[in-house]
C-alpha cells in the first residue's frame, strides 16, 4: 500500500525519484497521517487495519502527495 500511494503521489506531484524505501516511507507515513486526519474530521471511531479499498488507496494518496509537497517546501530547491 505505502509503495502503491508514494508512488502514485510522486508521478502527480511531479518530484524526482527517491528511491524505493524512501517511496515507501512517504506512502506509509502520508496514509497513516491523511487517515487519522479522516477519522477525525468524520467522528468514526479508529479500527486498527480497516479494510482496503478504493477509499483507503485514495486517502493514503492525498496523504502522500501532502507529504510530498511539504517536504519539496520544506527542502527549498527550485525545479
Amino acid at each position: 500500500m505505502g509503495l502503491l500511494a508514494g508512488g502514485l503521489a510522486r508521478r502527480a506531484v511531479g518530484t524526482p525519484k527517491r528511491g524505493c524505501l524512501a517511496t515507501i516511507a512517504i506512502g506509509v507515513i502520508g496514509a497513516l497521517l491523511a487517515g487519522a486526519a479522516s477519522r477525525f474530521a468524520t467522528g468514526d471511531e479508529i479500527a486498527t487495519f480497516d479494510e482496503l479499498d478504493v477509499g483507503s488507496i485514495f486517502v493514503a494518496f492525498i496523504g502522500a502527495a501532502a507529504l510530498l509537497l511539504v517536504l519539496e517546501a520544506a527542502s527549498g530547491r527550485r525545479r
